[in-house]
């Protein structure tokens, strides 16, 4: 291997190690390139047209198209250096089709006329060699045409259009700030993505997207040297589906406490100036008392147990049990949702999946099987009332369309079934997190996500988190340190009692939430409000069982 190909790639392989699970990068590309506008439309539509004939042709009764153009930025610094800057590009076609009843897939890196056709024409062939051994015959909802049709994410600025300079400058900044206040590591970073996809079906629809997102984020450590003890406290930004403007906050996106968080926008140099501070607050903290605690759960902690708890078990198809051999099956099943009954929570419970909310990561126009995005209820009131489903799967519930949540992390992988943004609802009466507290007698408020570990059916649970304030008699009396909460998940969200109102309402997520064989990552947000959940099982994770 070469010197320039060695370093290319460990620039590439450093971003899989920060966001594991995310997609393979393509090729690496100027910083210039990642603006160049790539391949017209009208091109793209002849393109579609081509392998549509195609598969027509040899058999096929369905056929979708995606050409897609994927763009990631990585740079990444530690304390004083920057340790690699990344500009990549993939790009490709991504044809699937039924035929003879069963589905089949192909996919190409090569984008011609002829390459397209032949790539359509090998999707047929391996959907009727699966049909052969088929165990049934695929049923796709029905689903209108759109014609030609755009979307794009309303973002105020590129992110690939601020100079690297720039973001570096702002990344030393960072590291500078916390090595000032006493910090002895700190890496930082921004991640930045483009997903161009355009969309063609035998139903009529030619479908062009820009989806722009974007990731800030840092890692502060603080060691005690007199102890050898070491503590550290990441930042409490979220990845979003919005522009640079996202590193833009006002005084109006941040949520003061005992340590401020943002919504909207987010404001780096000032988090890091506090999680320097919190960090060095947390090798001094009190060690935490097992026992019945109640939870005041900050939004940035708060997705995460969404996500994993609520999010993942209804997913249909882990539902029916297709992903039992990556991260298992679904405690939920289709006999407790057409009960119309089961009390997956308290009355305060409202979880609403959505592919529609300006800022989130799953916010697009239309998904990745060409249907057009919603937003539906999942928990009604405390009462499973749906689940996640797509074309292929919406006949199993009894519903006359998609729900739109196909997603596919590239040109060469074949799209299914993905979480869209699955959201806790605020409280409809005026109730602040400070209102909350003084109602706590013996508590714990926890900001940020940490470790987590869920069992097979996302029913038994452990979650820890970033910082952890101690509540005695309605007051927060300091920080506590080697804390996790324990329950099951029908337990735990059946002790909720109390949601925020909708001004402390915030965005959480992930760009990379993993799922399939092969593993694909699909970007995801979960919004919540500061939430109480009264009676929660706490335990000393420092101390041996």
């Amino acid at each position: 291997m070469r010197r320039k190909e060695f370093l290319q790639l460990s620039a590439m392989g450093l971003g899989a190690l920060i966001l594991p699970g995310m997609p393979s990068f393509g090729r690496e590309v100027t910083p210039q390139e990642l603006l160049d506008g790539g391949m017209d439309v009208s091109t793209k539509k002849q393109l579609a047209d081509v392998a549509l004939a195609a598969a027509k042709a040899k058999g096929a009764t369905y056929t979708d198209v995606r050409i897609g153009r994927y763009l990631n930025q990585f740079i990444t610094t530690r304390e004083k250096k920057v340790q690699n800057v990344a500009n990549t590009e993939s790009f490709g076609v991504g044809i699937r089709v039924i035929a003879d009843g069963c589905w089949g897939f192909a996919a190409s890196y090569k984008v011609t006329k002829e390459d397209v056709a032949n790539t359509a024409q090998r999707a047929v062939a391996v959907a009727k060699a699966n049909a052969k051994v088929k165990a049934g015959v695929v049923q796709l909802v029905p689903q209108k045409g759109y014609g030609e049709v755009s979307w794009k994410t309303p973002i105020e600025k590129n992110a690939f259009e601020v100079p690297i300079k720039e973001k570096v400058d702002l990344l030393l900044q960072v590291n500078s700030i916390a090595m000032d206040g006493g910090a002895s590591f700190i890496n930082s970073a921004i991640l930045a993505v483009d997903e161009q996809k355009y969309f063609a079906s035998s139903d009529g629809s030619y479908i062009d997207q820009d989806i722009h997102r974007i990731y800030p984020f840092f890692n502060v450590t603080k060691i005690d040297k007199a102890s050898g003890k070491f503590d550290t406290r990441r930042s409490l930004s979220s990845p979003v589906g919005m522009g640079y403007e996202y590193l833009t906050a006002t005084d109006a996106d941040k949520v003061q406490g005992v340590t401020t968080r943002y919504k909207g926008r987010y404001d780096m140099l000032e988090d890091v100036k506090n999680a320097t501070n919190d960090v060095a607050q947390k090798l001094t903290a009190k060690s935490v008392e097992p026992g019945k605690y109640d939870l005041i759960l900050d939004p940035s902690h708060l997705w995460l147990t969404i996500h994993e708890s609520v999010a993942h078990p209804t997913e249909l198809d882990r539902v029916l049990g297709y992903e039992a051999n990556y991260a298992g099956t679904s405690f939920l099943t289709l006999e407790k949702l057409r009960s119309k009954n089961f009390q997956f929570g308290s009355k305060q419970v409202n979880i609403v999946a959505d592919k529609l909310q300006p800022g989130s990561l799953g916010a697009v126009g239309y998904d990745d099987e060409g249907v057009g995005t919603k937003q539906w209820d999942i928990i009604k009131d405390g009462v499973l009332v749906n689940f996640q489903a797509i074309r292929d799967q919406a006949h199993i519930l009894g519903l006359k369309e998609s729900q739109g949540c196909c997603y596919s992390q590239s040109w060469s992988d074949v799209q299914f079934q993905r979480m869209p943004n699955i959201s806790l609802q605020p409280g409809k009466e005026p109730l602040t997190p400070d209102d909350m507290i003084k109602n706590v007698e013996k508590g714990v408020y926890i900001i940020g996500d940490g470790s987590f570990s869920i069992d097979q059916q996302r029913y038994n649970f452990q979650f820890g988190g970033q910082t952890f304030y101690e509540i005695k008699n309605g007051k927060i009396v300091g920080m506590l340190k080697d804390v996790a909460y324990q329950a099951n998940t029908q337990e735990f969200w059946n002790s909720c009692a109390a949601v925020a109102d909708k001004s402390d309402y915030r965005l959480g997520g992930a760009f990379n939430d993993g799922k399939g064989q092969p593993a694909q990552s699909n970007a995801v947000s979960h919004g919540s409000a500061t939430t109480r959940f009264n009676g929660v099982n706490v335990i000393n994770t420092a101390r041996k069982i």
